[in-house]
């Protein structure tokens, strides 16, 4: 199973970044890249990639331990920015080091659990919006359109193990489905008002 531990924002915030997203569909070129699928927008913490199903056992259990060390806290989708010239996304503003925190317990459960884990990178919040489709597709518009996005803050109460299944039909646009395997509450201390 290929899969991955996330933040998956509450509705109402994905319902003001489509707002967003539907303004950046009206922009030249924006056919040159491929949208990702709003049902599957999350804020990836760590990728595991293929994990064999006899590990899932222990990696729920270590997962569950790292919501449990974490406090609730809050953070709210903003801006945007990209990877390289392939990668449009927004970013996240609130309490990132408790975000970054709970992506190294993620990531240290995974590795403890047995799953053969990438190496370790500086961890960057974002939420995938688009790939382009070539090296060439200017960004610029898109950047400009979502550097004023603020949305409103919401509390990260849990912890998310996700399931990615890839697209198999080879039909032209086809986006991977998500499948939320388990969530964990975040439990550890107080609430931080950041």
């Amino acid at each position: 199973m290929r899969l991955f531990a996330a933040v998956l924002p509450p509705a109402e915030q994905l319902v003001e970044l489509g707002h967003v997203t539907d303004r950046l569909h009206g922009l030249p070129g924006a056919d040159r890249l491929r949208w990702t699928s709003r049902p599957g927008w999350h804020l990836t913490l760590a990728f595991m990639g293929e994990v064999d199903e006899e590990l899932l056992p222990e990696l729920r259990v270590r997962l569950a331990r790292a919501a449990h060390r974490t406090p609730p806290f809050p953070l709210r989708l903003h801006g945007g920015g990209h990877f390289g010239r392939r990668a449009l996304w927004t970013g996240v503003a609130g309490d990132l080091d408790e975000l970054r925190l709970l992506a190294e317990r993620a990531d240290a459960a995974a590795r403890r659990a047995g799953v053969a884990m990438e190496e370790h990178r500086r961890y960057q919040a974002h939420l995938t919006l688009a790939r382009a489709r070539t090296d060439d597709t200017d960004l610029r518009p898109f950047l400009d359109e979502l550097h004023s996005f603020e949305g409103r803050r919401w509390r990260v109460g849990e912890l998310a193990l996700v399931r990615s299944l890839l697209p198999v039909s080879g039909v032209r646009g086809e986006q991977p489905r998500y499948e939320t395997l388990d969530t964990w509450p975040l439990e550890g201390g107080e609430a931080r008002s950041g």
